[in-house]
């Protein structure tokens, strides 16, 4: 059957590689042969654990506790050890990344007790939440051990337990041409841009889960039990190919389990307690970390390199802790978590997603089925006191393993420095146009000589309407809202607005590029109608009239790289004398920042771009918008944004206009309502915020 699903999954590769064609039905099929695994799995999962545990005395279930918390903590360290290897492969890389929304959402948390403790048994089986299956099934088969005449109501949970392993072999007789469907369909709709950036981590998983999978973990066997190394992969074969076709390791933990089972036939005759072994330590390792899903640290540190914001050393400890105890769950909601912890780029969550839907998901299916298939047969054997070491296989052990660690992680390294990457961040943030048709404009460096002169009704709905345009103000260095682009044309979200507003007036409109400190002057003389955004602040609140707010950005620290792990908290920063935090002018009210953070010294820059020269070298952090910071970070990316904890209220961005036009202000603070509910404000903010395409919207 092992050869026949080989076969099967090379042909549908194949097929679907060459023609690119798939039809419904094929993914029907593929489809309906996993829920047919998944119908036998958690009733499977279930009923082996009450009759295992229930099977057992309390002498035995010590015993089972003991070796198997042993050999589970053993295996785990060296899944990890291999994992924190896998940095030693990359590259040098220059990064840098636009800003995603995500670093700012609600992230879920880990609820152990609502994980592992089934208040609603019923509920827990019916939505699938494995550990808290699995909990209730143990404690069910704890409460079997202490009855008396328990033998009659094991034999019900025996005899499903063998009505499910034949009707899983039964489906398993459809394996070829399930896996055959799975595979043609995955190779026909894959998408070859989608590996873009992801080939780093797609090759270095495979490597680590091919060495893991087929020595490290089959090799450690053998040193300590009786099997040989072809006993250890004949009894995973078929799980292996199953589980790397499909991506799921739920639907072959039946098929791991009687696999496991058959091959202890011998030892069952002296002890048949050692047939219940795995039916109880399989199923209770699929809530575990186990393999594959430790693969999900190795994507944190992957997105730290790829980011350009890198775990130090000093962390690994610290993401490994954290790491295994979030991963009890789901990693959809680990990883978001972990990369908040260790202030990763949260747009690399994404990454993840995508990785997971390639061929991560099955490599680490693949992974935890050897890592499973190891640990249930060491611990039985440990249980049937059959451990014993084997000095043969340790001496090929000592010699081979690091040596093909060796060739393994040399291999990597010297492929990854043959990639010839070049750093494009800056050419993805200044080679974008505008989204919508622009109205015709003109542009001034400065305001004309005669603005001051200018007298205007205070109307300035009329003023636009008897000049024929509408003209705006905009600030330099104001990334992303306004700056110029590879072909020197003025760009951003606020220019976009400002030619959307004009387009939907029906004039013209004229930029003109200002000084903050004559905004108020241009404005309330006329002269200017509307001024590119500024924060909303007590400081500019007081300074300016604003329209309602059309967009918010988070307020972050922009760090030197490898200051990074210093501003993870704001409690940290608070009391140090020698810290000199730098605010762009109009961005935040340094008398904010003076308040809470006292023993620091705070300059206020008249541009963001004197960070990054030479004025800006005593200066540790520049306390900024997270959107203009990632902006920024594009164009110097040996920086980092970091949104220190606990994250603070984000800062509204709102349009100055003049302060005696109250009917304008009405007029703006509407429109912007009306494009907010169009989604267009939302459109343009993918675009220009996360340089991302915001496929069809209404304007």
């Amino acid at each position: 059957m092992g050869n026949k699903i080989i076969i099967a999954m090379i042909l549908g590769l194949i097929i679907g590689f060459s023609t690119h064609f798939t039809l419904p039905i094929i993914d029907l099929i593929g489809q309906g042969f996993v829920m047919l695994l998944q119908m036998t799995a958690l009733p499977y999962i279930s009923v082996s654990l009450i009759y295992g545990i229930g099977s057992m005395s309390r002498q035995q279930s010590k015993q089972l506790l003991k070796y198997g918390s042993t050999s589970f903590i053993f295996l785990i360290f060296t899944v990890l050890f291999f994992i924190f290897l896998a940095p030693i492969a990359f590259p040098d890389w220059t990064a840098a990344a636009f800003y995603s929304a995500s670093a700012v959402e609600v992230k879920h948390e880990l609820n152990i007790l609502q994980l592992f403790l089934p208040a609603n048994p019923f509920n827990a089986f019916a939505e699938a939440v494995i550990p808290a299956v699995v909990v209730f099934s143990i404690f069910i088969g704890i409460g079997f051990i202490g009855v008396e005449n328990k033998r009659r109501s094991l034999y019900v949970f025996k005899d499903m337990r063998e009505a499910l392993s034949i009707v899983t072999n039964i489906v398993m007789y459809l394996a070829p041409i399930g896996v055959f469907a799975i595979s043609l369909n995955a190779a026909a709709t894959l998408v070859p841009e989608e590996l873009e950036g992801l080939l780093v981590y797609i090759v270095t998983v495979a490597s680590i889960v091919g060495l893991l999978s087929f020595i490290i973990l089959p090799m450690t066997l053998t040193i300590l039990t009786p099997f040989t190394y072809r006993q250890v992969i004949t009894i995973a074969k078929a799980p292996l190919i199953t589980a790397f076709a499909t991506g799921s390791l739920f639907v072959v933990l039946p098929l791991i389990v009687e696999n496991v089972r058959k091959q202890l036939q011998d030892y069952a005759k002296i002890n048949t307690a050692a047939k219940r072994v795995p039916s109880i330590l399989v199923p209770i390792c699929f809530s575990l970390p186990v393999g594959g899903k430790l693969l999900a640290i190795l994507f944190v540190l992957f997105a730290g390199w790829f980011s350009g914001e890198t775990v130090p050393v000093g962390d690994y400890p610290k993401l490994m802790l954290m790491g295994v105890m979030q991963l009890f769950g789901s990693s959809i909601i680990a990883v978001p978590n972990l990369l908040d912890s260790f202030n990763v780029s949260h747009s690399m969550f994404e990454l993840f997603l995508v990785s997971e839907q390639l061929i991560i998901s099955r490599l680490g299916s693949l992974l935890s089925v050897m890592f499973i298939t190891v640990f249930s047969l060491l611990v039985t054997l440990m249980v049937l006191k059959q451990v014993k070491f084997n000095l043969k296989p340790f001496a090929l052990f000592t010699i081979g393993a690091p040596l093909c660690t060796a060739l393994v992680f040399t291999a990597l390294s010297f492929g990854f420095d043959s990639i010839s990457h070049q750093y494009k961040g800056y050419e993805k943030f200044i080679n974008r146009d505008l989204l919508l048709p622009p109205a015709k404009a003109t542009y001034l460096k400065e305001p004309s000589a005669l603005a001051a002169n200018e007298v205007n009704s205070s109307d300035t709905l009329a003023n636009i309407q008897d000049r024929g345009f509408i003209r705006m103000g905009y600030y330099r260095d104001s990334l992303p809202y306004a700056f110029h682009n590879k072909d020197g044309v003025l760009v951003g979200l606020d220019i976009e607005l400002g030619h959307l507003l004009a387009y939907e007036l029906e004039v013209d409109i004229e930029f003109v590029q200002i000084y903050r400190s004559r905004t108020n002057e241009l404005l309330n003389s006329g002269y200017l109608d509307i001024v590119s955004g500024i924060p909303v602040t007590p400081a500019n609140l007081t300074k300016y009239n604003l329209s309602a707010p059309y967009i918010n950005e988070p307020a972050a620290l922009l760090v030197r790289d490898s200051d990074r792990h210093k501003f993870s908290r704001w409690a940290d920063l608070i009391g140090q004398e020698d810290l000199v935090i730098g605010i762009p002018e109009a961005f935040f009210y340094a008398g904010g920042v003076k308040k809470n953070l006292p023993d620091s010294v705070v300059w206020e820059l008249s541009t963001p771009r004197l960070f990054f020269k030479e004025q800006g070298e005593k200066i540790d952090a520049m306390i900024f918008g997270a959107a203009g910071a990632s902006a920024w970070t594009l164009l110097y990316p040996e920086y980092s944004v970091v949104l220190p904890k606990p994250q603070i209220q984000p800062i509204a961005i709102a349009f100055p206009l003049a302060k005696e036009d109250a009917a304008f202000e009405h007029f703006i603070s509407h429109w912007i309502a009306m494009k907010k509910r169009s989604n267009t404000i939302s459109a343009f903010y993918t675009y220009w915020i996360e340089g991302k395409s915001p496929g069809n919207f209404i304007r």
